[in-house]
């Protein structure tokens, strides 16, 4: 029987600092998401073995007593955080499920993410970057930009930063939203612009080739045509969010953002699994949001609900991730 250790962080691990927002901690996992992620991986004949954060990895590295590592953690401080894990498991040459730690880096910082887009092709929402006040009067005074706007952190996961405030109508909003996001998050702020339409999310699992599943469309508010709704924080624990799956859309629809999202996830090399965020325009134009090789397992996302949709059972999914991790390795591509 193969042993299979499971990295990840606790909500409750994270001890607020002054300053920080209510959102510090979004990206942790309930102690919920964990037992189900461990009851999964027994389901499918593994033993578990719970490691937990970063530090308690390096506590117990050089006797881990596991044939590869599940990794879920999000890691701790600055643009790299989610590399932590893989780098050090790279390090000593022990397997793990997902992606690499360049990644899970290049994926993290959303500016980076969009520069490899564009190089390869796919189409992403305009932007610029905000490192200062100073900063955007020079490039509102240079370049001519049309709002709506959003604004974002550079380097946050599950919406933290993002309010019904994120969308800016006009240059007094952007700049109160652009200095909200560098004094409150310590970074940079990434301004988009706003796409209106229809918000969809694609799950993939697998390497060679990757399996794209069924498309999930956002619903908020009991509207998939969200104008100008967006996914917030706030939305993450909220009823007025719901993900539809299958999509009630045509199948050329369909077809477009299933292949936009597996190039997606080629080219950033996404390994194992990952999810990709896409929104349609009104004539019909696919951008990509971003790219999430570390997405949420809970069974409030939307793994659960594609496996029901193709008729598996969550259980399943999990163990499906762990063999194409299994597969890579014993084929000797470790790295692809």
């Amino acid at each position: 029987m193969k042993t299979v250790g499971l990295t990840y962080d606790l909500k409750t691990d994270y001890v607020f600092k002054d300053g920080d927002p209510q959102d510090a901690n979004a990206e942790f996992d309930s102690s919920s998401t964990v037992e189900v992620v461990v009851n999964a991986i027994e389901a499918n004949g593994y033993k578990i073995k719970r490691i937990g954060n970063i530090k308690k990895l390096l506590e117990e590295i050089d006797n881990l007593g596991v044939d590869i590592v599940f990794n879920i953690s999000e890691g701790y401080e600055g643009r790299n955080r989610e590399s932590q894990v893989p780098i050090f498991l790279e390090l000593y040459n022990i397997p793990f499920v997902g992606s690499d730690a360049l990644t899970l880096g290049i994926t993290l910082d959303k500016i980076i993410a969009k520069k490899i887009f564009i190089s390869e092709g796919i189409n992403t929402p305009k932007f610029f970057e905000v490192r200062s006040l100073n900063n955007l009067n020079t490039i509102l005074n240079t370049n001519h930009r049309t709002f709506p706007m959003i604004v974002k952190p550079r380097f946050e996961g599950s919406s933290k930063g993002l309010s019904s405030n994120s969308r800016v109508k006009n240059e007094k909003e952007l700049k109160r939203q652009v200095e909200l996001i560098i004094n409150t998050y310590k970074q940079p702020a990434l301004v988009e612009e706003f796409i209106t339409g229809q918000e969809f999310t694609v799950a993939i699992v697998g390497n060679d080739p990757p399996e794209v599943f069924p498309v999930v469309q956002v619903e908020i508010d009991g509207r998939v045509e969200l104008g100008e709704e967006f996914y917030t924080f706030a939305h993450l624990h909220s009823d007025r969010l719901k993900y539809l799956c299958p999509a009630s859309i045509s199948k050329e629809l369909e077809a477009s953002i299933k292949e936009q999202a597996l190039r997606t996830y080629k080219a950033v090399e996404c390994r194992d699994f990952g999810r990709v965020d896409i929104r349609v325009d009104k004539e019909g134009q696919l951008y990509i949001l971003e790219i999430n090789p570390l997405p949420s397992l809970s069974t409030e996302d939307v793994f659960m609900l594609i496996s029901k949709a193709i008729g598996t059972t969550y259980e399943k999914m999990v163990g499906r991730i762990i063999e194409v991790a299994l597969k890579r390795y014993n084929e000797g591509c470790p790295h692809v």
